[in-house]
């Protein structure tokens, strides 16, 4: 039995908790929110995951300090913009704790990976990223789910395999912790632009090509930024971006398909109701794009889409008229 600590209180994170907890582990989330520490302490419900039921092993607090003194290892899993202030506030409790990053995205103002974010807050810090093809909603009551943990640490590859491994859920190993990061990180943005064609009434070629196009300049750019090319064709970038851009479940494609049916960004924010990584990453990817000269089309027509009044079928028309090449 592990002790583990959760910093957020999301859809992620709670799904994570039933998860581990029903393979015995005790688990404390850490909640900014007295509303959602009541409800998953109270009523074992999260108000993100209507279906599930949270296990008694699992208790929220509001206190950092609760949360993560006494534990084997921490899982952080709060929304990327984020990030930096709340492990600034948490740092001082971890002692020799690893720290697993479910969260994906990019620090927006630095254009810092989280691990890079959470190193250098903590340099002493043992980081592995989580990460593949899961849905909140389906790991929460136990579909089998396939994940990979990047470390470069082997005790700490160990340890989360060996914790999370049940006959719902297969973890595999990595050394590529840049690798698995950033196909996290980017396939959202490709999830967004699925989106869109949906909300415009695109078909499945278009989604065909977009995922496989898509998968091209994520793969580019993650190379670029220091992933292995064999990384992001696995779980965590090829995996990852089909579950994204096709399943209803995803509020990145939902997001995507608010603004495609004509929604505003503020609009699309207020109905989705949650954090949308993509739209928070999009103009990080946009701008990691042009600095390494990287040639990123569905990205500079996505971010033209947000922030150049781009009208999506423009987008598109504009996609498919580019100068005739060969497939790389």
């Amino acid at each position: 039995m592990k002790k583990i600590a959760i910093i957020g209180s999301g859809s992620w994170g709670v799904a994570l908790a039933i998860h581990l907890a029903k393979q015995g582990h005790k688990i404390k989330i850490w909640s900014f929110s007295e509303e959602e520490k009541d409800l998953i302490n109270n009523e074992k419900k999260c108000k993100f995951l209507p279906d599930a039921k949270i296990p008694e092993g699992v208790i929220c607090t509001n206190s950092y300090k609760e949360a993560i003194e006494g534990t084997d290892f921490i899982i952080h899993v709060t929304p990327s913009k984020f990030t930096r202030n709340i492990v600034k506030e948490y740092k001082q409790y971890v002692t020799n704790q690893p720290i697993v990053i479910c969260s994906k995205g990019f620090e927006k103002d630095s254009l810092m990976t989280l691990d890079e974010v959470i190193q250098e807050e903590i340099p002493n810090a043992k980081i592995a990223v989580l990460s593949g093809p899961s849905h909140a909603e389906e790991v929460s009551v136990a579909i089998p789910t396939v994940l990979v943990v990047a470390s470069k640490y082997d005790a700490v590859l160990k340890l989360v395999q060996d914790t999370f491994m049940c006959d719902k859920m297969r973890i595999y190993t990595s050394k590529d912790v840049k690798g698995v990061e950033l196909g996290g990180a980017l396939k959202n943005i490709i999830a967004f632009c699925a989106g869109v064609a949906a909300g415009i009434g695109l078909g499945d070629n278009t989604f065909a090509a977009l995922i496989t196009r898509g998968l091209a300049e994520l793969s580019r750019l993650g190379v670029a930024l220091g992933g292995q090319k064999e990384t992001l064709y696995g779980l965590s970038g090829l995996g990852d971006l089909i579950v994204t851009c096709l399943s209803e479940h995803s509020r990145n494609r939902r997001a995507g398909k608010l603004i495609g049916q004509g929604k505003s960004l503020e609009e699309t924010k207020k109905e989705v109701g949650m954090t949308i990584e993509s739209i928070d990453n999009i103009d990080v990817a946009y701008e990691l794009g042009k600095i390494h000269g990287i040639e990123m089309p569905i990205v500079e027509a996505v971010y033209g889409i947000l922030y150049e009044n781009l009208k999506p079928e423009e987008a598109v028309n504009a996609l498919m008229n580019r100068k005739r090449k060969s497939e790389d």
